[in-house]
Formats: structure tokens, C-alpha cells, sequence
């Protein structure tokens, strides 16, 4: 059983109905953010919970807050990766100085944090690492190439990291939501970029007043997204990959039907690149 959760972005959204949802199952909590008061704010109080402060791309910052998780708990069971962020726009309009950003916040932010506990797990031979990832880490779409980029890459360094921790009884599980009513798309979370280039101009105003009027609309319930993943987790063999929501269904299958037919569309000239080896 993953007696201790440890979460990060548990301030708001997300990152605070999976910490209420592990502390009504019985577990105990360790949820971090950057203002503890805000995440105390979103999490509540209760003896089973350790508020811890945490930026998640300060590495000094996450060898900390699992000092005190293990000072205070003993034992890290589940790492939930959630702290994120979104910087949208075309990719000619995000400046490289935004773009890194987006990539140090959620590629290397999980890998900060990761790295920190995995020794933890190791010497317990047992846990499970959770990461947030999106379905923009399975197919990119126009106006998010930095965000996709950052969740692409989370999804190829689970995949790698997977059979090294599994030897140590470590389990790995992606979790690829779709649209949930969450705080992603609101303005403290979505950073947009300056309109600098012409032809850009009308779609991206089209794009942002779609998505600002999307914001606290979307389809997805996120508490009912906490309380499956820890349903999910309590299993003796929680799912490798799992698309939240509906419409990441369809997404999977989408990116599953497009591969296969990639695959095949040149398949005797793939297959008609060896040498010809001389017997």
C-alpha cells in the first residue's frame, strides 16, 4: 500500500484534490509548493499532513523537502510529479528565454524532485513514481510546441526510467488528462506571448480568447480524476500509461491509428536499407 504521498503543486488545482484524496483514503500527505500558505489553504489541515515549501526547479529545494518528509513520516510510498506550468503560443513568438522555462519547470522539475527520492525508494525496495504528463505528451498541436515539447520529453524519460528502477520494486505511472477544469489555463498558470510577428497576429488573438473562454468550462472533473488515481495506485499493478478522460482516450487511439499507418505507408523501402551482406 502507498502508505505516504508526497506531491508537488499542491497549492491549487490538481496537485490539491490529489493530496485531499490520499488523506480521505487513510494515507499521509506530504504536499508542497512554493507558498505553503496557499497550499494549506488548498489542502485543509489534518495531523497526517506535512506542508512543506518546494520549488521544484531548485534541486537544493527538493533534497530539503524530502529530508523533512522522511524526518517526519519515515518513508516517501508514492512521488506524485504535478507542479506545472504552461507557456503557449507559436513557436516564432515564444522567446528561447520562455521556452527554457517551460522545459525547466517540467521536465526538469520532476527530474529534480525524482532524483531526490528515488534513493529513498531504493532502500525501501518499494514505490511508485507518478507523473502528470498531458496529452500534449502524446500528439503535439500548433501553439503549444514548448509545453509539448516539455511533456514529449517527460514521457521518454518515464519510459527509460521505468525498467532501471524496477528491479528495486519501483513502479512507474503516466497519467495523460485532457481537458480537466483545472487552474491550467488561468492567467497565473498560462503565460502568453507578446504579439511580435504579423502573420500570426489574428490566429493567435483567436486562439487566446478561445482558450481564456474555455477556461473553468472544460469538461473534466478533477477531483474525480484524484480519487481514480488513487484507486489506480493502491493496485498491486498500477497502469504504466494512463490517458484521463474521455477525450485522452480518443487521443491515444488517434496517435495509435496515425503510427500504424505511418509504419506501413513505406514499409518495403524502410525494409530495404541493410548492406547487402557478400557470402
Amino acid at each position: 500500500m502507498c502508505r505516504v504521498w508526497f506531491i508537488t503543486g499542491a497549492g491549487r488545482g490538481l496537485g490539491s484534490d490529489i493530496a485531499k484524496a490520499a488523506l480521505a483514503a487513510g494515507y499521509k500527505v506530504v504536499a508542497t509548493g512554493r507558498n505553503i500558505d496557499k497550499v494549506t489553504q488548498g489542502v485543509g489541515e489534518s495531523a497526517d499532513l506535512l506542508v512543506v515549501k518546494l520549488d521544484v526547479t531548485n534541486p537544493s529545494d527538493a533534497e530539503s523537502a524530502v529530508k523533512a518528509a522522511i524526518d517526519r513520516f519515515g518513508r516517501i510510498d508514492a512521488l506524485v510529479n504535478n507542479a506545472g506550468n504552461f507557456y503557449a503560443g507559436f513557436f516564432e513568438e515564444i522567446s528561447p528565454e520562455d521556452f527554457r522555462a517551460q522545459v525547466e519547470t517540467n521536465l526538469f522539475g520532476p527530474v529534480n524532485i525524482t532524483r531526490a527520492v528515488l534513493p529513498v525508494m531504493r532502500a525501501q525496495r518499494s514505490g511508485l513514481v507518478v507523473t502528470i504528463s498531458s496529452t500534449a505528451g502524446i500528439s503535439g498541436q500548433e501553439f503549444v510546441s514548448a509545453y509539448a515539447a516539455s511533456k514529449f520529453a517527460v514521457e521518454g524519460w518515464i519510459e527509460s526510467l521505468a525498467p532501471e528502477i524496477a528491479p528495486f520494486g519501483i513502479r512507474t505511472m503516466l497519467v495523460e488528462p485532457g481537458f480537466f477544469r483545472t487552474e491550467l489555463l488561468t492567467e497565473e498558470s498560462t503565460n502568453y506571448p507578446k504579439p511580435s510577428i504579423n502573420d500570426y497576429a489574428e490566429k493567435t488573438r483567436q486562439t487566446v480568447t478561445a482558450w481564456k473562454g474555455m477556461n473553468g468550462l472544460q469538461g473534466g472533473d478533477p477531483a474525480r480524476l484524484a480519487k481514480a488515481l488513487i484507486q489506480l495506485a493502491s493496485q498491486d499493478d498500477p497502469p504504466f500509461r494512463w490517458p484521463a478522460g474521455a477525450d485522452a482516450i480518443g487521443t491515444l487511439e488517434r496517435k495509435a491509428n496515425d503510427l500504424l499507418a505511418q509504419a506501413n505507408a513505406y514499409r518495403d523501402l524502410s525494409s530495404s536499407l541493410a548492406f547487402d551482406e557478400v557470402i
